[in-house]
């Protein structure tokens, strides 16, 4: 038994709706089951019961065991003094708030069906999958169900990286530009580098980038240099020893400090190592000075016109500083393009239209769906299980789904889940 399948109990009402009495014998009428809090403090806001046809208004408090209130130091709390009732599986101990008034008790033990603790159960024993709790009834859930659920989840995955951008905006005083310049560095940097990235951007204030402007030299010396890849000497490159000496120059006038740790070159490919996609990221801001209008204001932005600027020519034969290679372009793929719009654009466009009051989703949507999916391991596992990935919108749902329910066993806030039970979300 857990606290979530009480919860889950609760507001759904998954009990019988009359003949329910508390421990001491009142008569309970449940008006309201509250708000359910996910956060701190009582499980349940501003329930609504009638106790012996008295109206009462107030929190509700779950817990496995009565016992778990004292347990938990609910009694030494102001926030728990307003709850009306306790609900509890199996009620062991009188509780008391801290004015020494006992609060009423149901205890849901006697009046829980078994084919309810059986569906549980069966949902969360691990001999039954391998993937995700309900791999074997995932297909069976009705699509209409499914496809709402997805839809909500697209939009909830837009609003966790809202959060993300706030938090940036905050850091930077409200200068969009600027988060734009920091989310381009995350995904451009990848897993591998993305935050070390971001750390070159914060290091450096943005209208030092808006001064470089069409200089290629002054602004590739900048991002390396604040890389820390300009260290040593390489007296035989005259391109790089050209990069030091702008740096030394540039990093005494705007008095910059380098970021602590320096990208990682292990495990990638070349054509991902942090020069390349440095350089790359330099080149979009020598040929525009306004991306941020370009890429966010912009209805429908021409994210490959936009973001394919050719790379200084140095960069044709090598990988790394002083090492020449296969001569070649370097230009961004559409593949890494993609990647821009899934990881900056659509979510930087989503704040930036939720900033300004209006969101228009079924945009967003389109620009996601319009998309190519994305080729993963977690993907391929829910293509097992029967499911179409069709777009980036499916992929970037599916993964919200694995990454904040099914990995988390939240099954009972999930629709799907949900629906495996019998009711919806």
């Amino acid at each position: 038994m857990k606290e979530d399948l009480l919860h889950f109990i609760w507001k759904f009402k998954k009990y019988p709706i009359n003949g329910l009495v508390t421990t001491s014998g009142e008569a309970i009428n449940v008006v309201s089951t509250g708000i359910h809090n996910h956060l701190s403090g009582p499980d349940f806001f501003n329930a609504q019961l009638e106790l012996n046809q008295q109206l009462w208004a107030g929190n509700v408090e779950i817990h496995i065991k009565s016992s778990d209130w004292y347990a938990h130091n609910h009694q030494e709390d102001s926030n728990y003094d307003n709850v009306i009732l306790h609900v509890v599986w199996e009620d062991d101990l009188s509780v008391f708030r801290r004015d020494g008034s006992q609060i009423p008790t149901l205890a849901l033990k006697e009046y829980i069906p078994l084919k309810i603790l059986d569906t549980y159960q069966n949902l969360f024993d691990a001999r039954n999958y391998k993937f995700i709790n309900c791999e074997n009834e995932f297909i069976k859930v009705d699509e209409f169900i499914k496809d709402n659920w997805m839809d909500r989840l697209f939009v909830e995955r837009l609003e966790q990286k809202n959060v993300i951008i706030n938090k940036l905006l905050e850091e930077t005083n409200n200068n969009w530009e600027h988060v734009l310049f920091l989310m381009l560095l995350k995904t451009f940097g990848s897993k591998i580098n993305g935050e070390t990235f971001m750390e070159i951007g914060k290091s450096i204030n943005f209208s030092i980038i808006r001064k470089l402007y069409n200089k290629p030299l002054e602004m590739e010396s900048l991002l390396f240099g604040q890389a820390n890849l300009l260290n040593g000497a390489d007296e035989g490159d005259k391109y790089f020893n050209d990069l030091k000496k702008e740096y030394a120059y540039l990093k005494h006038k705007y008095n910059l400090n380098s970021v602590f740790k320096s990208p990682e070159f292990f495990r990638l490919r070349p054509s991902n190592f942090p020069t390349i996609r440095i350089a790359q990221l330099s080149a979009f801001y020598v040929k525009n000075n306004n991306l941020f209008h370009l890429l966010i204001e912009k209805d429908e932005p021409n994210v490959s016109g936009v973001l394919n600027a050719e790379i200084s020519e140095y960069w044709e034969d090598h990988f790394n500083f002083g090492k020449t290679s296969k001569k070649s372009k370097k230009r961004v793929t559409d593949s890494f393009l993609d990647l821009l719009m899934i990881n900056t654009i659509i979510p930087l466009k989503f704040a930036f239209q939720r900033y300004k009051g209006s969101v228009d989703n079924d945009a967003l949507l389109k620009l996601m769906t319009d998309i190519k999916k994305e080729e993963n391991n977690l993907i391929s596992k829910f293509g097992k299980l029967g499911v179409t990935v069709k777009s980036a919108k499916d992929s970037q749902t599916y993964l919200q789904l694995y990454n904040n329910y099914c990995s988390k066993d939240k099954c009972l806030d999930c629709a799907i889940g949900a629906s495996l039970m019998n009711i919806k979300v």
